[in-house]
């Protein structure tokens, strides 16, 4: 239930902001299930394009509120680069509301990690955060050697609904070479995976289910990236098929789940029958039809290159498709519906005479 307080009725832009919020609910509630008080939780994450970067203008607030608006559908949402400015973040969690929480890392610094942080974003009425947080490091080789680490910290917090206790862990992977195989994003997805995998199955574990998510800058589910993630989590079919990309050509954004608290066959029988989704955004604001529109938003850059030659109107459009991603995204929302209402099995182990379940 975002808030839209600053919206006026006799501003000619603000109602069309109010009539595009009021479709994109309508679409959101026709595409994904309505969150719940106590069966299930909606779990998303988003890769919200240098939040916030002025490489082609600030965000406007008219993107905040749609940003906020996707949001408001999830219950909680693991969100990747957030910028070292924390002036968007704040302002989308003015308009989310105040019982909405975020926490994220420091800045993660080095050229490779482009002064980004991780981020987790959840509404508190449903989601209580369980007090674990870290960012993972490799261990050093030796007492003096320190190892080399992955270009982006990766990000885990605890999180407890209904039922159900878990870790999740938000990455964003190295991407390097554009292309499908690059040596040094398969070494941090291989190493992550197992490394977490591991650690899920010790006995001082926080949580004996865990989450991996994010941006893995994964081209193709056939690729070795995707392999690698496959090797430890399960990846629910639901997703393979799904592309997250603004061109809608790329795998990069995925969810893998794992867990010693269900065994393998429950977790893969159960989670492939999940409503599972991504969000296309476009098709429903910052559209291509609305180009000319937003052509004096986007200013002289628009009408004449960094020569000063005119665009043509196959440049213009390739600028604006760019501009909006830096509005929006060049990725969309990738969201599950998670079971958290265990009461009943519980009861009906009790009831059995079978001994307790643990569900955590």
């Amino acid at each position: 239930m975002p808030f839209y307080y600053e919206l006026e009725p006799k501003d000619k832009t603000d109602r069309r902001i109010a009539q595009k919020l009021l479709k994109l609910r309508e679409v959101m509630a026709a595409e994904i299930p309505e969150r719940t008080l106590n069966e299930s939780l909606l779990l998303a994450t988003w890769n919200i394009r240098e939040f916030d970067s002025s490489k082609y203008g600030e965000r406007s607030k008219e993107a905040l509120y749609y940003i906020a608006e996707i949001i408001s559908h999830f219950d909680i949402v693991a969100v990747q680069e957030v910028n070292a400015d924390l002036k968007a973040l704040r302002d989308l969690m003015e308009i989310l509301g105040d019982w909405w929480e975020y926490i994220i890392t420091d800045v993660t610094a080095g050229t490779a990690g482009n002064r980004e942080r991780g981020a987790f974003v959840y509404d508190s009425r449903k989601v209580k955060f369980g007090g674990l947080s870290g960012e993972i490091v490799v261990p050093p080789k030796g007492k003096m050697e320190p190892a080399e680490q992955l270009a982006r910290t990766p990000f885990v917090c605890g999180f407890e609904a209904g039922w159900l206790r878990v870790e999740i862990c938000s990455v964003h992977i190295y991407y390097g070479q554009s292309k499908a195989f690059d040596p040094k994003r398969l070494k941090e997805i291989q190493w992550l995976s197992d490394f977490l995998a591991a650690r899920v199955g010790e006995t001082e574990a926080w949580a004996r289910n865990l989450v991996l998510l994010g941006d893995f800058n994964v081209f193709a589910t056939k690729d070795q990236t995707f392999k690698a993630i496959e090797k430890n989590f399960f990846i629910p079919p639901q997703f393979k098929e799904l592309t997250s990309n603004a061109s809608r050509n790329r795998h990069f954004d995925q969810m893998g789940f794992t867990s010693r608290a269900f065994d393998a066959d429950y977790v893969r029988e159960h989670l492939k029958t999940f409503p599972a989704g991504v969000f296309d955004f476009f098709n429903h604001v910052y559209t291509d039809e609305e180009e000319k529109l937003y052509a004096p938003q986007i200013g002289q850059a628009y009408e004449v290159n960094k020569r000063g030659e005119p665009r043509t109107d196959r440049q213009k459009r390739n600028y604006y498709r760019q501009w909006r991603t830096f509005q929006m995204s060049d990725h969309f929302p990738m969201w599950i519906e998670l079971k958290v209402d265990y009461g009943k099995p519980y009861l009906e182990s009790i009831a059995k005479g079978g001994g307790k379940v643990k569900f955590d």
